[in-house]
């Protein structure tokens, strides 16, 4: 068609050159505009036409890959350009590959073709042949992809790409020849082809699927954990895999030369004592003299060190280091030797992406500002800082070097959606139903602010609250809150229910003591009323010892909180600690000390495993002391969600059984184990297996102890953080309330 198309071009060019051009006209063009058209042509008003220029421009014009073809008319000095263009892509599916939606739209990226591209025989052929490099990638071979494409109309068309999956190829036997110190356990802690085990399809067992485009890698991983192992002289082969195509089955050979195992001797630091002083860094150091060398740990010494001399100003400072094995006793030097350069100092602090947040809340969470002495620490620790303010969705923070002393910091946000109106319910053992709505936004009009008004509702209990919190008051290092509640709350027991009403409001002032620490004062007014309905056959004979009981509790409570986790709904590194002290007794009827402490722990092993595993711990220690007077509602109470998974909110505490008053129990304590794992990346989902155990009593804290295990989903919802418990007690007594199901909205671990 193209050649046709020329040769008629050239002849009516050539029978009408002698023809002056009146007008020129573009016919059925919109891929390319009449400018780059006109620049292409090179043929305008006035001109005769021109056989050589025509020619050159209908090349210049396929060479555009717009268009299958193109028609030249003239008319007594009048041309026109009639265009058939190629259509373009408007809709593409890729069946019986992925089945989640966010893997289909990364194939298509993958594969380079996307909804308005411009459809080519050659452009389906090079995706089918991505789509076929993939699978057999993936371990599928004899894969068959058949292309469908289906005219929408003139100018569209839709590509339908339908992956018929070969034979999975797996690996029966893994050999590791020569290795004599390491076992295949080792070895599948790095490697991504592994044998397959018994009851592969059991969570953590090895499915044994062949990863071709992993095979190039498997040696490299294996010689570095070989030099983590302290064998400096190890080498490994590429592997060899022989492939059973009439099984499917597959064997996989390493040879490997493993050498001796060689232990730190010494370490020496070469470093301007006058910047860091080495005699300070050396006891911090993870390699140790005479213990076994292992290359991890001397990649963070070097990273350790250059962390404190660019802490001192000198940003980019090289650290290199030097192994000088001694192979006959099986000992290594370490040398490290610190090239400081000049120090720098932050020229400007550059922010973009923040289409909703001010400026300056920004730069408040950035610890570095413009003239400050370069730090890498404040460097690093200000993303962590950003991504705990719940505003971004992501975070990034680059230096940009502008002169030979100064450098830019450049801040790049991803604004989140930190407004929310929510509606969501659920169904709880101990709860029942549950409505929760709330309307709030952590950030209003991008100041900072946070303003959220909630209730919750079930068959147990009430609440309404209204908070404003303000987290940098005029920008400073102070903060503060204030809140107004109302709540009803009912506890059933076997003979009698308590039904109690909170109204009251709290204020908060608190300072940043230290980078991540901050101590402050909040002061309670609660106006509380308690009612006491008994079963009359329950209590026949029982005389009643109490009555419904209407009081006041005023109090204070200094606290000091911590927090250096690296980010708000999910943090993978880091911890919390929390302590205060509430002293009831500033009017009001209440008069008791409690004292509440936990500690959060945090700790992914992705840098171990490659696998994106988080292990959490949490502790709670609870001390209520009596001041003169504990109310009923006073007491500490065990079980629930937030304390003991497997039993009812309240399951022990004093009951009043028979309307004996009991004691309150003034010592808790609690304990949590989870290790976290991922379920739905794209949805932000993610589940989990959990030990709690607990203890609570009067006097003592181990006159009640209680243990539980089970299964939690969470799922940081666009109505904020979920989480459904599957809870089984260990240990629990006749007549524990147990509570096998709980669902929890608005609070994570």
């Amino acid at each position: 068609m193209k050649n046709k198309v020329v040769l008629f071009s050239l002849a009516c060019a050539t029978a009408l050159s002698a023809n002056t051009i009146k007008t020129i006209e573009y016919k059925n063009l919109s891929k390319i505009s009449p400018k780059i058209v006109n620049e292409t042509l090179d043929i305008k008003v006035g001109d005769e036409l021109d056989n050589k220029k025509l020619n050159k421009a209908i090349k210049k014009f396929y060479d555009f890959g717009y268009f299958d073809d193109i028609a030249i008319y003239e008319n007594n000095g009048n041309l026109e350009l009639n265009f058939k263009e190629k259509p373009s892509i408007a809709k593409i599916e890729i069946k019986g590959y992925k089945s989640r939606e966010d893997d289909i739209e990364s194939l298509k990226s993958i594969i380079k073709l996307r909804k308005g591209s411009m459809y080519t025989k050659k452009r389906v052929q090079d995706a089918k042949s991505t789509l076929l490099d993939m699978l057999e990638n993936d371990g599928y071979i004899y894969s068959v992809v058949e292309t469908e494409v289906e005219k929408l109309n003139e100018h569209s068309v839709k590509l339908t790409f339908n992956v018929n999956k070969g034979d999975e190829i797996i690996i029966k036997k893994a050999n590791y020849y020569g290795a004599d110190n390491l076992d295949q356990g080792d070895f599948d802690t790095v490697t991504a082809n592994k044998e397959e085990e018994s009851v592969s399809w059991w969570f953590g067992r090895n499915d044994g699927e062949v990863n071709i485009d992993q095979l190039k890698y498997e040696s490299r991983r294996i010689n570095e954990l070989y030099f983590e192992k302290g064998y400096l002289d190890a080498e490994v082969k590429e592997p060899f895999l022989n492939i059973d195509f009439a099984s499917n089955q597959a064997k996989l050979d390493f040879f490997i030369t493993e050498g001796k195992k060689y232990k730190t001797e010494d370490i020496k630091i070469f470093l301007d004592s006058s910047i860091v002083d080495p005699e300070t860094i050396y006891p911090e150091l993870k390699l140790i003299v005479g213990n076994t060398f292992n290359i991890k740990r001397l990649r963070k010494d070097q990273e350790y060190i250059k962390t404190q001399v660019a802490n001192k100003g000198y940003a980019f400072a090289v650290v290199r280091f030097d192994i000088q094995k001694n192979e006959k006793d099986g000992k290594v030097k370490v040398v490290f030797n610190v090239i400081p350069g000049k120090k720098v100092y932050i020229n400007d602090v550059k922010i973009a992406g923040n289409t909703r947040t001010l400026d300056r809340v920004i730069r408040r969470n950035v610890y570095l500002a413009p003239g400050d002495l370069f730090n890498l620490t404040d460097f690093k620790d200000s993303r962590s800082k950003l991504k705990r303010t719940r505003f971004f969705e992501d975070v990034k923070i680059e230096q940009k070097r502008v002169s030979e002393d100064k450098v830019d910091i450049l801040v790049d946000v991803t604004e989140a959606s930190t407004g929310n109106l929510i509606l969501g319910g659920g169904y709880g053992s101990y709860d029942k139903l549950m409505i929760s709505a709330s309307v709030s936004d952590a950030n209003i009009f991008g100041s900072g602010l946070s303003l959220g008004v909630s209730t919750d509702l079930s068959a147990r209990k009430s609440k309404f609250a209204i908070s404003l919190k303000n987290p940098a008051i005029n920008d400073s290092e102070y903060n503060g809150q204030v809140e107004i509640h109302n709540s009803k709350s009912e506890i059933n027991r076997d003979e009698y229910d308590v039904d109690k009403k909170t109204q009251g409001f709290s204020v908060s002032v608190g300072k940043q003591v230290i980078r991540d620490m901050y101590a402050g004062l909040r002061y309670r007014f609660d106006l509380i009323d308690e009612n006491y309905n008994y079963d009359k056959a329950g209590r026949e004979g029982n005389p009643l010892y109490f009555q419904d009981t209407d009081y006041i509790t005023s109090s204070i409570t200094p606290y000091v909180n911590f927090d250096n986790t690296d980010d708000f709904y999910l943090p993978r590194e880091g911890y919390k600690a929390q302590t205060s002290l509430e002293i009831a007794g500033v009017g009001g009827d209440s008069k008791y000390l409690k004292s509440t402490s936990s500690f959060k722990y945090f700790y992914s092993i992705e840098d171990l495993t490659e696998l994106d595993w988080i292990i959490r711990y949490k502790t709670q220690l609870r001390i209520l002391s009596d001041m003169g007077q504990i109310n009923q509602g006073d007491s500490l109470y065990l079980g629930g969600p937030k304390t003991l998974r497997g039993f009812k909110s309240y399951a022990f505490g004093p009951n009043n059984d028979q309307g004996l008053v009991e004691d309150p129990y003034k010592k808790s304590w609690t304990n949590s184990v989870e290790v976290n794992f991922p379920l739905i990346e794209s949805a932000k989902m993610r589940w989990g297996l959990f030990y709690d155990y607990g203890m609570i009593g009067q006097s003592t804290f181990d006159e009640i102890s209680r243990m539980s295990t089970g299964a939690l989903l969470e799922w940081n919802s666009p109505v904020g953080p979920l989480q459904l418990i599957f809870a089984q007690p260990l240990n629990d007594k006749e007549g524990d309330d147990t509570s096998s199901f709980e669902f929890s909205l608005g609070s994570s671990f």
